[in-house]
């Protein structure tokens, strides 16, 4: 049965380990109903500034979530580039190219780092890594 996961909103999500639990209980991935409502969760802590218990959490689900698709991956999928992983994150997080390109310090440079035209600098490597809470080398 599918958890009601829809109207989450970041700032009404507990800000304690044993609440988010209580939100919902971090457990095995068995089917597709469990992935989408695990990633609704990460989806809406993605991206902010989350307490360490918030983080922890975070990591258990994330973690979850790569062992289910991990194994559930119909083929190897091919390696994606920078760019690819980068229009990926911008694209689930909503953010449009103009977005990008103001946390990046000019507006009009998102638009030319996402279609190709432009590369990610070391500068705006951290700042994204930052932002997103990944490593940086995911962006190298």
């Amino acid at each position: 049965m599918k958890t009601t996961t829809r109207s989450l909103d970041f700032r009404r999500m507990p800000r304690d380990y044993a609440g988010l639990v209580r939100l919902f209980p971090p457990r095995p991935i068995h089917d597709k109903v469990d992935l989408e409502n695990a990633t609704e969760i990460i989806g809406a802590l993605a991206g902010h500034n989350l307490t360490p218990d918030q983080e922890d959490y975070l990591d258990v689900l994330s973690d979850l979530v790569a062992k289910y698709e991990e194994a559930h991956s119909p083929v190897r999928r091919r390696r994606s580039t920078p760019l690819e992983r980068l229009r990926y994150l911008v694209g689930e997080a909503g953010m449009t190219a103009s977005d990008l390109g103001r946390m990046l310090g000019n507006r009009g440079l998102g638009s030319l780092i996402l279609r190709g035209r432009r590369q990610l600098s070391k500068a705006h490597i951290r700042i994204l890594a930052e932002h997103f809470r990944l490593d940086a080398g995911y962006f190298i």
